[in-house]
């Protein structure tokens, strides 16, 4: 097994990867994908990439950002470890690649949300060193809007 860590930084090569973006979210279409990137990457979004071989086998957005309680921070965003492919590490390797970009970068922190009822993510971020320090609230405005 060869797995290659790769950063995305432009909307074409984190279009290449849209099937695994399907997994989390299986009603995206191109076209909405490239709108939403074409937005998101002016603003400090970015995808790591593990690949096995040729093929891409675990992804995950991160912003870098500041907000006024933590400073300077990078969000965790849509990570996703394809289910064929769990428990090789791969997750690990994008954590751990995120948390040495973080300390890189000055920031005091990296953050991250996962559904209430996501068990499985859960004890993997705890395992991980990640702790739920409070709530994220929602107010819905349009479901159908979602992905």
């Amino acid at each position: 097994m060869q797995l290659k860590l790769v950063e995305l930084i432009t909307v074409p090569e984190m279009l290449a990867q849209i099937e695994v973006m399907q997994h989390l979210y299986p009603k995206l279409t191109l076209e909405k994908y490239e709108s939403y990137l074409q937005e998101m990457v002016p603003h400090n979004y970015k995808q790591v990439a593990v690949f096995e071989n040729d093929t891409c086998v675990g992804l995950s957005g991160f912003w870098t950002a500041i907000k006024l309680w933590t400073g300077k921070y990078i969000e965790i965003d849509n990570f996703i470890v394809h289910s064929e492919h769990r428990s090789k590490g791969i997750g690990k390797m994008m954590t751990d690649y995120i948390d040495v970009k973080a300390r890189a970068e000055g920031c005091t922190a990296i953050v991250l949300d996962a559904f209430t009822g996501n068990f499985t993510a859960h004890r993997f971020y705890y395992n991980q060193g990640y702790e739920p320090r409070g709530f994220h609230f929602l107010k819905m405005l349009n479901e159908d809007g979602l992905t």
